[in-house]
């Protein structure tokens, strides 16, 4: 069974793979980044080649101030696929990083030429292009000229070409030449003043190390060059002196003082004149942009809003003539607007300006600027509980999806409404398609979303058993990412899951016992029923024999009273006549007494 071992071997190592990535992103978004780089490193041991975990360990780099090594792993992560927007985004930012501006554009550029929906490769170009101005000043304003006498650089370049020729001499025999080159130093030049002053304010605290590391370097016991700890002790304040130099180098080259006095002045001439089309309006716009942006991601919407009125209205005032995207601008502008609304909870005010926005982009005829505004008026009104028209407006943004990572939240926000509208089936398909774009993508977080959507979606549609499994799958990809309050709400779900299916089984357990109860009381109330009509019957036989006893009982008695009436009603003749009888002799009587009276 040797394959069975080597495949659980492999199990193990892809979930330890998982776990040192998930432990090195908890680690970088709590600034531990020391920490997270040993994650990342521990992690790339396992696979080596993976490109997310390469461009995660580069920004550790970077933050670290390694922009060498950021830039090493950078390229390694656009080994296998050389569009990995990721690996050219982070190469950019190493280069800038580097200060080589010239490289860190054409890179930004390449960027943003496959994915010009990302905002962060359209900033790059803007900082990049702003440094290498800064450093070099704009090639608008710099004249070069051939004037004046050039002999003296034509000498000095013959008197570099000739070779000094050796000087002959006599040497001590047994004597060696010593080379002191070892023990000569560069002597470091001293700083004026207004140099220190403005080297403090571009180091900031680290101006104090180095100062710290003058002090060193003067010292001349502890750096003595006869020593080898001195020497030691030497190269690493030189080292360090170096390096603050570099910084300090590069920042004057990222925004010099007098350029920033410079911004300050054409900040105030534009404050007394706003109607006047700056020099560069898409650098003016984009600025301004990336400004609201830091305000609304900083969670302060009044101030977002109060600077794209201020600017909208600013660009209002611009001639078409003078700005020909001046549409483009009104759009975008109106697209923070309705988003600063949004997150103040003015619906009304946030629909009105996301639909400027998508019929200014309609009649332009801009793809980018109408996939932005239907996923915005898809949001707000997915927020007041308006789903179907949500459906509606991200449904049709579904053919302008440019990447699987885009593709993946669009799925789940339809699966979403579609679940609040309670089609259920509908829900579960896509919460399905955005299962897979997260796969492709390779985005934890939105695999985790779609599978907790897909339990959701099977609970409603009464597949427990499968609802059971999603969410099992869902709390591992949790854990592995150490998303605690996910994995305290998935486990009350299950929770939840496992009691309702344990009352299904004793309702189902309950109704059989019902239904038996019910076809014993049945059968009882049958055999009471068949009791109950044999007595009926018994005491219907009982009643007629009875009705018949009293009839005949009843006929015996008519016939007894018919006879003794006919018998007293012959011994009423009888006596009837007997008296007639008697009362003829009576008066026979009475007569033969008055006879004899009369004769007496």
């Amino acid at each position: 069974m040797p394959y069975e071992g080597e495949e659980g071997s492999d199990s193990i190592q892809k979930g330890s793979f998982a776990i040192f990535v998930a432990e090195g992103d908890v680690l970088f978004k709590q600034g531990e980044y020391k920490k997270a780089l040993e994650s990342y490193s521990e992690a790339l041991e396992i696979e080596p080649s993976d490109k997310n975990c390469l461009v995660a360990r580069s920004k550790c780099h970077l933050q670290l101030g390694d922009a060498a090594s950021a830039l090493k792993d950078a390229e390694a992560s656009l080994t296998e696929d050389k569009d990995y927007h990721k690996g050219l985004y982070q190469k950019a930012e190493a280069l800038y990083q580097t200060g080589d501006f010239e490289m860190a554009l054409v890179f930004y550029h390449r960027g943003n030429k496959l994915r010009p929906e990302l905002q962060e490769f359209r900033l790059g170009i803007q900082k990049a292009q702003e440094a290498i101005d800064n450093s070099v000043g704009s090639p608008s304003k710099v004249k070069l000229e051939n004037k004046g006498d050039l002999s003296f650089f034509s000498k000095q370049d013959e008197m570099k070409t000739t070779k000094k020729q050796p000087r002959m001499g006599y040497t001590k025999p047994g004597t060696k030449h010593v080379d002191n080159k070892q023990n000569k130093r560069p002597v470091r030049a001293e700083q004026s003043d207004k140099e220190k002053e403005i080297t403090k304010q571009l180091l900031g605290d680290l101006y104090k190390d180095r100062l710290y590391l003058d002090k060193l370097l003067k010292d001349g016991d502890l750096t003595r060059p006869t020593t080898e700890s001195g020497n030691q002790i030497y190269d690493l304040v030189m080292q360090g002196l170096r390096y603050l130099d570099t910084r300090t180098e590069f920042w004057r080259q990222q925004k010099p003082m007098y350029a920033r006095n410079r911004d300050k002045a054409e900040a105030s001439k534009g404050r007394r004149d706003k109607s006047k089309v700056p020099m560069d309006p898409a650098k003016y716009i984009l600025k301004n942009l990336e400004e609201i942006d830091n305000s609304l991601a900083k969670n302060k919407p009044k101030d977002a809003l109060s600077q794209s009125k201020r600017v909208l209205k600013t660009v209002e005032g611009w001639k078409e003539s003078d700005v020909p995207d001046k549409d483009d601008y009104l759009a975008n502008l109106h697209s923070c607007i309705g988003n600063a609304h949004l997150d103040l909870g003015n619906m009304e005010f946030a629909l009105k300006h996301h639909n400027i926005d998508y019929d200014l982009c309609q009649s332009r005829e801009s793809e980018d600027g109408r996939s932005r505004a239907l996923d915005n008026l898809g949001r707000v009104h997915a927020r007041i509980g308006q789903f179907t028209e949500a459906v509606k407006y991200w449904k049709e943004k579904l053919p302008m999806v440019k990447s699987a990572l885009e593709a993946t939240w669009l799925y789940h926000e339809i699966g979403r409404c579609h679940l609040e509208l309670g089609e259920y089936q509908e829900a579960h398909d896509f919460g399905e398609k955005s299962l897979k774009a997260a796969q492709e993508a390779g985005d934890d977080v939105w695999q985790l979303n779609a599978s907790v959507l897909i339990a959701q979606s099977e609970v409603k549609l009464g597949d427990l058993h499968e609802a059971i499994e999603s969410f099992e799958r869902s709390l591992e990809m949790a854990k592995i990412q150490g998303d605690f309050p996910a994995q305290k709400a998935i486990s009350k779900a299950l929770e939840d899951l496992n009691e309702k299916i344990v009352k299904g089984l004793k309702g189902e357990d309950e109704d059989e016992e019902e239904q038996n109860e019910n076809k014993n009381d049945k059968k009882s109330d049958d055999e009471k029923d068949n009791i109950e009509e044999k007595e009926d019957a018994m005491k219907d036989y009982k009643s007629e024999d009875e009705d018949n006893k009293k009839d005949k009982d009843k006929e015996k008695e008519e016939h007894h009273d018919s006879s003794s009436d006919e018998s007293v009603k012959s011994d009423k003749s009888h006596n009837s006549h007997k008296s007639s009888k008697s009362d003829k002799s009576d008066k026979s009587k009475h007569s033969e007494g008055k006879k004899d009276v009369d004769e007496t």
